[in-house]
């Protein structure tokens, strides 16, 4: 038997290893179970212990490079689990005062000593392992090394975010989850933060704190983003990226540390535009008919064009009265509004002539409408879902499986809504169209086969916000408001502001925080226009083809080169020290090239708003809106920050090392003496506090809305993730609700990442979570019944009270519940606050 350190440790037979690794997966599945019922203390106590034994072990191994690693390795674990223990123990002692209420224990810090638990969790599994298995010849140490290492990186940063977190416990006010420092410690916290390594969170740890069902997804889809990543600039606009990225993405699958490296860098260098077209690939014809082959059938799925006319609709307080409801200008002017009606059965009005001339022509699938003689009842009830992405991408067809499913089990028509998508059209298009399309149904309820006697609104992520958002100028217009609103995972706050939740966007494959920056500065209307490369321009639409078709074969073989030499180099034959790789050439991603070229300036162009109201920053008065001419506010670009600005020059970056350097003193004060968190390999970033006051809009932020403002909202039903970096603002947001004595709920789901509703038929834990969707929305259509909450995940829960005394203001226990946590719908007492008076024509 060869000692650990040896090179012939991992040579083993496939047979063996196939075996191997199906142990390792019960034995994973085993530990989780035990971890999860061991206090932080216990799991931390066992970890240090194991790794020491293991460090002792691997020491005395001999001068192998392999048993060095794995010494230093174990020793590292052991040094952060002892530094991370404390500041975890401080969170918990104080994460029940951030709850909406004791049955419902959920809030960013909590969330933060979770996903911290997990890493311990699996580090502990994989100690005891490597404690069992490292005198066996089968023992592959090269393998557990590069997962150690890895899981050692991921705890490295997480106790840096739990320092991060007790700083912003240090300075929020009490009971407030987002920092609303506008400079000094905000720019300082916002600028350190932005330099922390983050690709070790994308390689072999990715997703490790989601489900395990759902890890295969995510590893799936950050393969097909660093590929698709790669290509992106090179074949911009011909048909070589799908196929090229195809075929270069095999190496990503087999090298996780290169994925992760290639990640970190995408995320952060390329635009707006890259994420668009990204999230758009589900958009095609082929990937949209797969998925919804899988979907319900449904008899009615038509895609309309509302025409841009205006219409009269009656006050909700006095019908007698009626205001004026003009089409949506802001940006591009007067256009039609798209949406699309979805129907499980044939309804009275949904195959009339009145609603044919408003269709609009999809190709061969746009009409799935049947001729049929019998017509069911108009329903009482009509669902109006907005749709996420982030405002910049996406439409209902890449929402309608799980639209079709909702059809199917609510009996109602759902009218979905296609906003235009910033950057191209930027705050306030998006809620001027969702408005304009919210009172079109009501007025022309009958053609969508409803009678209009409930009506919910319904949207997931930015899909979530316009809900909020349409329903309070529904309010200050005086028409009528929805009896209800469904929102999952909503982003109710898009000032550039820091939470303990917003911390993980540091971790989460979905949400990273440069992406989440570069959406906020699109919506906004401050994302720098992108001007057409001259190239391309010159080539024409025949060079275009011409030359991505060359493009596409020299891809094609490069990528088959790359991938056959990737395989060489993992089975051993390695390149000598200091010479240059075969794949160097590939590894080198067009992101990283496009830095190096010279960037063009944003065009000074200003973009106008168009309406009143938003011109409110959250202020007592009422908005007075008129149904007739409205004024033109101009407001001029600045860049918006959410946790990363905008890159600089050199100068710049000189003097934000300089000042950094004087303020060197005041930042340490986050981390205690002897650590320091692992940085980016991007270089420092250029990390100042920059905000646009239009995302203080309360129409754009709704949480910063006047108490008149909220107090006018219809009952709320939220549906959040636990590990979601928006958590915080579903928190907040329900926690202003349920102060101002307005019916809220709030149901926390677990173990899934944001945007679970597009993966409705992933995994068990997905579908339950759809199906707590489908429950709410039933509950505000049809109050009167009996909700059914969808079983719970039968893994416990992973909060941990603490035994502390409560503040007066907080219940004093909280109750467990496995998997999904709600108090349900709960009505506070009035309050004294009066809502808006009613707008007149």
């Amino acid at each position: 038997m060869e000692p650990a350190g040896g090179d012939g440790v991992s040579g083993t037979k496939e047979g063996a290893g196939s075996r191997s690794r199906r142990r390792w997966r019960r034995g994973r599945v085993k530990a989780s179970r035990l971890t999860h019922g061991m206090d932080l203390r216990s799991m931390t106590q066992s970890l240090v212990a194991l790794s020491e034994d293991n460090a002792a072990y691997f020491a005395s191994q001999g001068p192998g490079e392999t048993a060095r690693r794995l010494a230093a390795v174990f020793t590292g674990i052991r040094e952060q689990a002892l530094g991370l223990e404390p500041a975890l123990g401080q969170l918990l002692g104080v994460a029940h005062l951030f709850d909406l209420d004791a049955e419902t224990p959920a809030n960013g810090y909590r969330s933060l000593v979770h996903t911290a638990r997990c890493c311990l969790a699996h580090l502990l599994h994989k100690a005891r392992y490597v404690a069992t298995s490292r005198k066996s010849i089968f023992f592959r140490a090269g393998h557990n090394l590069a997962e150690l290492e890895a899981y050692l990186a991921a705890l490295t940063q997480l106790r840096a975010l739990a320092y991060y977190a007790q700083r912003l416990l240090a300075a929020n006010r009490p009971g407030g989850l987002f920092f609303e420092g506008d400079g000094g410690l905000s720019a300082d916290f916002l600028r350190e933060y932005g330099t922390l390594h983050k690709g070790c969170f994308y390689g072999r740890c990715l997703g490790f704190q989601f489900t395990p069902a759902i890890r295969p997804f995510l590893q799936t889809i950050s393969i097909g983003l660093v590929s698709f990543g790669e290509h992106y600039k090179r074949n911009e606009s011909g048909i070589g990226v799908a196929a090229s990225s195809l075929f270069t993405g095999g190496r990503f699958a087999i090298d996780p540390e290169l994925r992760g490296a290639e990640f970190e860098r995408i995320t952060q260098n390329l635009d707006v535009h890259f994420w668009k077209a990204f999230w758009n690939v589900t958009e095609i014809e082929v990937l949209s008919s797969l998925a919804n082959m899988v979907s319900a059938t449904v008899r009615v799925c038509r895609a309309l064009s509302l025409p841009p006319q205006a219409f009269e609709i009656p006050l909700a307080n006095n019908p007698q009265l009626n205001v004026t409801i003009s089409p949506p200008v802001a940006h591009t002017g007067p256009g039609p509004v798209l949406v699309r009606l979805i129907s499980y059965d044939l309804r009275e009005g949904q195959d009339s002539e009145e609603l044919n001339v408003l269709a609009r022509s999809e190709g061969p699938r746009s009409l799935e409408l049947r001729p049929r003689t019998h017509h069911a009842p108009r329903s009482k009830s009509l669902v109006i879902h907005i749709h996420g992405g982030g405002f910049v991408a996406q439409t209902s067809k890449s929402h309608e499986p799980y639209l079709k499913s909702w059809a199917q089990e609510l009996g109602v028509p759902i009218l979905s809504i296609d906003y235009s998508l910033a950057p191209e059209a930027p705050f306030p298009r998006a809620l001027e169209e969702c408005f304009y399309a919210y009172c079109w149904a009501l007025k022309n309820c009958r053609l969508l086969g409803s009678t209009g006697e409930r009506v919910c609104l319904a949207g997931d992520s930015a899909g979530g916000n316009l809900c909020f958002t349409v329903s309070l100028r529904a309010a200050a217009y005086g028409v009528r408001m929805p009896d209800g609103i469904m929102a999952a995972y909503p982003a109710t706050m898009l000032q550039a502001s820091a939470s303990p939740s917003r911390l993980m966007s540091l971790m989460d494959p979905l949400l990273p925080l440069s992406v989440l920056s570069k959406c906020l500065s699109a919506y906004a209307g401050v994302e720098p226009d992108v001007q057409e490369d001259q190239e391309q321009q010159a080539l024409g639409v025949m060079g275009l083809v011409k030359r991505d078709t060359a493009l596409l074969l020299r891809d094609l073989r490069l990528g088959a080169s790359s991938w056959l030499n990737t395989f060489l180099e993992l089975g051993g034959r390695r390149p000598i020290e200091g010479s240059p790789s075969g794949t160097e050439t590939m590894r080198r991603s067009v992101s990283e090239a496009a830095l190096q070229e010279s960037s063009s300036l944003p065009k000074d162009s200003s973009k106008s708003l168009t309406l009143q109201d938003l011109s409110l920053v959250g202020g007592s008065t009422p908005p007075v809106l008129s149904s007739g001419s409205e004024e033109t506010l101009s407001s001029a670009p600045q860049e918006v920050n959410f946790f990363l600005p905008p890159s600089g020059t050199e100068d710049e970056a000189t003097e934000e090392e300089e000042e950094s350097r004087e303020n060197l003193d005041y930042l340490g004060s986050t981390f205690p003496e002897g650590f320091q968190p692992r940085r980016s390999s991007q270089g420092r970033a250029n990390l100042s506090l920059q905000t646009s006051p239009i995302v203080k809009n309360p129409f754009m932020s709704p949480l910063l809305a006047h108490d008149s403002m909220l107090q006018s909202l219809p009952p709320v039903h939220i549906v959040a993730c636990a590990l979601d970096p928006m958590l915080d603002d579903s928190v907040m947001f329900a926690r202003r609700l349920r102060g101002l004595g307005r019916p809220v709920s709030l149901r926390v789901v677990e173990d899934l990442p944001h945007g679970f509703l597009s993966l409705a038929a992933l995994c068990r834990e997905t579908r339950q979570a759809t199906a707590l969707c489908v429950e709410r929305i039933r509950l505000i259509l049809m109050p009167g019944t009996e909700m059914q909450t969808p079983p719970a995940p039968t893994k416990p829960r992973w909060s941990e009270r603490p035994r502390t005394k409560h503040s007066p203001q907080t219940p004093a226990s909280a109750s467990s519940t496995p998997g999904l946590r709600s108090p349900g719908l709960a009505q506070a007492q009035p309050s004294r606050h009066s809502g808006l008076g009613p707008a007149r024509s």
